[in-house]
């Protein structure tokens, strides 16, 4: 399993294009606020602030989680990658802030893998909450 995590690279084709980000591959290791399918549709995080302060906020939610880190960040857009604990697989996440809807859309995916059990879906409805709890 080691092996596999050496052999992991982080993907090349993240980041937004046309203003989505990229769509789920057909397993079910993945959620994005842009899917169509239940299998991998999940709602985008919502806000009421400025789009500065709701990116800022869910930066603070982000590094309060166990390890994470923060690959890329504009003002608006983040890369994250989120390693599990014990097999040390690296889930990627990202973040694109819609100003004007006042949403944050995201996109969480296993690099390895057929299915994750659901982890990623779980982890963010996780930081939703987390986003939520400290809103203004």
């Amino acid at each position: 399993m080691v092996l596999f995590n050496l052999f992991s690279r982080r993907p090349d084709n993240l980041g937004p294009v046309d203003g989505k980000l990229r769509p789920c591959p057909n397993s079910p290791n993945c959620v994005s606020t842009f899917a169509t399918d239940d299998a991998h549709k999940i709602e985008p995080l919502t806000f009421t602030d400025s789009p500065d302060a709701a990116l800022a906020r869910l930066k603070t939610v982000l590094l309060l989680q166990p390890r994470v880190k923060i690959v890329t960040a504009t003002d608006t857009y983040l890369h994250v990658e989120f390693t599990t604990a014990l097999m040390r697989y690296v889930d990627d996440v990202e973040f694109l802030v819609d100003a004007q809807k006042k949403q944050i859309h995201f996109r969480s995916a296993s690099r390895l893998g057929y299915s994750d059990l659901g982890a990623n879906r779980k982890r963010m409805e996780t930081i939703r909450r987390a986003f939520v709890a400290r809103s203004p």
